[in-house]
């Protein structure tokens, strides 16, 4: 996929992985105070981003699933069990790619959560100004669940508007953000 060089049992070679989706972990906050963690360079992983509405691109957000948030879940100590809750889980030819990201971090302090919220309206958010994203907020539809700490999900952090309305939605419903997850923040470059 990304050299072009044959690989037997990935879609990405194991030179490639080694060199492009090795994690680093990147670092901003919303609401002030909410950590958003990120696991790649933005211009390492474009292309595979590119690829999440496509049969290819369960492969890809499964491969990157794996080395970045399963990884975080094995390594992450925190004192009580959490729920990780995918934003905006619906299924789109044939798989939602947030829910790829969130059952890789099915651990023992860990719980993924599917389907508790998601967007009312489906605009197109990518490559539009925060302007663009506040005039047509998502107006999310939670659906109740029991854990009272949730880490969200999500795979692209742009303008942060996104995780922030989600944030604000749980908030509302007595939940505590303490954490997001994606796989690449907008704003970093390799």
């Amino acid at each position: 996929m990304m050299c072009e060089r044959w690989s037997i049992f990935s879609h990405i070679c194991d030179t490639c992985r080694d060199e492009f989706l090795t994690p680093s972990l990147y670092k901003r906050k919303i609401l002030g105070s909410i950590p958003v963690y990120s696991f790649f360079s933005y211009s390492d992983i474009e292309p595979l981003l590119l690829t999440k509405h496509t049969d290819l691109g369960y492969y890809l957000y499964t491969i990157m699933a794996r080395r970045s948030m399963q990884h975080f879940a094995k390594e992450w100590n925190y004192e009580k069990k959490v729920a990780s809750i995918s934003i905006d889980d619906h299924v789109k030819s044939g798989y939602a790619h947030t829910a790829i990201l969130n059952r890789a971090l099915k651990s023992p302090l860990i719980t993924p959560l599917y389907g508790k919220l998601r967007a009312a309206k489906q605009h197109k958010y990518a490559g539009k100004s925060v302007e663009e994203r506040l005039a047509n907020p998502r107006e999310f539809q939670y659906v109740p669940f029991d854990e009272k700490e949730v880490i969200l999900v999500d795979d692209i952090v742009t303008t942060g508007t996104t995780l922030t309305e989600a944030a604000e939605m749980l908030h509302a419903q007595g939940k505590k953000v303490i954490l997001c997850l994606t796989l690449t923040d907008a704003q970093t470059q390799a």
